[in-house]
């Protein structure tokens, strides 16, 4: 699909989804290692998922580019993910985008 002319260049040129998207709030853990190296863990939930990652909500803010290990706490599969996109504090905690570095098509639990 081509946008038109009439749209602005910054939204001809945004690259395009992936896959499909679901709304679907997940409980997950979320675990990554600090700058001096101990572990830090909490709890968090999606908003949205897809086969290549979701829109987590994290009570803590993560920096981009931070790898972590997410687990889905309905079927406790774990899988390796990195923070690609920080959006703002909501009451709930903060809206992040991340994407799965190895791809696994039922860790969601859902048909996507």
């Amino acid at each position: 699909m081509r946008y038109g002319e009439d749209f602005p260049r910054d939204i001809r040129t945004r690259p395009r989804r992936r896959g499909p998207r679901m709304n679907s709030r997940v409980p997950v853990a979320i675990e990554w290692s600090g700058h001096a190296g101990p572990l830090y863990s909490e709890p968090g939930f999606t908003r949205v998922v897809s086969a290549n990652g979701c829109l987590l909500v994290s009570p803590k803010e993560l920096e981009l580019q931070q790898r972590l290990r997410l687990t889905n706490l309905s079927t406790r599969q774990s899988v390796e993910a990195v923070v690609v996109w920080k959006g703002l504090q909501r009451p709930d905690g903060w809206d992040m985008g991340i994407e799965i570095v190895a791809h696994n098509q039922d860790f969601w639990g859902v048909e996507l």
